[in-house]
């Protein structure tokens, strides 16, 4: 049994709005699986594919208050496309973020409700990546989340250092998932989170057990919803959806 990474869930205020935002800047399509709830996923893209890990927007009146843990790293296939990218950003309402990431050959990015994001300069890394280079995770020990999520996920680890642990699709195509060391402590839930999917006839149930016995913890939402949400061994809220 195995899971694998096939969305970001991201909290907003107004989940249409941001959503619209994101479809923009990704280029990616819009449609919606109930109130309050906007999907962003690429033009004729078959769910679930590795080539892509989508995007949730889901509506909550809860603030944000923290800086997330979780973000999107963009790729850039040019110094050119870099540029453009940055100019239509800024045009759509994204604004200049300082996270304390001092001089670094990237550029931090807040979108309309202030989750921050990043815009890479071009690399033969994310070529083949699709507009979302990684999803970042920030972490206090990489190793041990490169245990953790290496066993959870059938993504292959490509790297693993005191500073970072980099993993990606069995396929070795879609965007990268990036755990890398920080100072921050985390505090209250998680606005932004992974959403993991076991296989076709795998049983969920059996799934839960085994990402436990990895090392997640169980977390009580106190209502009934038809996917089970876990922590990683950081606390990193995560939600596992039904096989499919």
């Amino acid at each position: 049994m195995a899971t694998r990474l096939v969305q970001v869930n991201m909290k907003a205020r107004d989940d249409s709005a941001l959503g619209g935002f994101w479809a923009e800047v990704l280029g990616w399509g819009v449609s919606s699986e109930g109130p309050g709830v906007t999907n962003l996923e690429p033009e004729g893209f078959v769910y679930p594919d590795p080539t892509a890990v989508c995007l949730d927007l889901v509506v909550s009146p809860e603030p944000r208050t923290v800086k997330n843990r979780v973000h999107l790293d963009l790729a850039t296939t040019s110094a050119a496309h870099r540029a453009e990218l940055l100019a239509r950003l800024n045009e759509l309402g994204a604004t200049p973020a300082d996270v304390g990431q001092g001089d670094v050959p990237w550029t931090v990015l807040a979108d309309p409700e202030g989750n921050e994001f990043c815009v890479l300069d071009p690399g033969p890394r994310y070529r083949d990546t699709g507009p979302i280079a990684s999803v970042v995770v920030d972490c206090a020990d990489p190793p041990v989340m490169a245990r953790f999520w290496g066993e959870a996920m059938d993504w292959t680890l490509h790297e693993v250092t005191d500073q970072q642990a980099v993993l990606r699709s069995a396929r070795n195509v879609g965007p990268y998932l990036r755990f890398v060391r920080t100072p921050d402590v985390k505090t209250g839930w998680n606005r932004v989170h992974l959403d993991v999917r076991p296989y076709p006839g795998d049983d969920p149930a059996a799934e839960a057990a085994r990402l436990r016995a990895l090392g997640a913890t169980a977390v009580d939402l106190d209502r009934d919803v038809p996917w089970t949400v876990l922590a990683d061994p950081e606390g990193n809220e995560f939600c596992l959806l039904a096989p499919g």
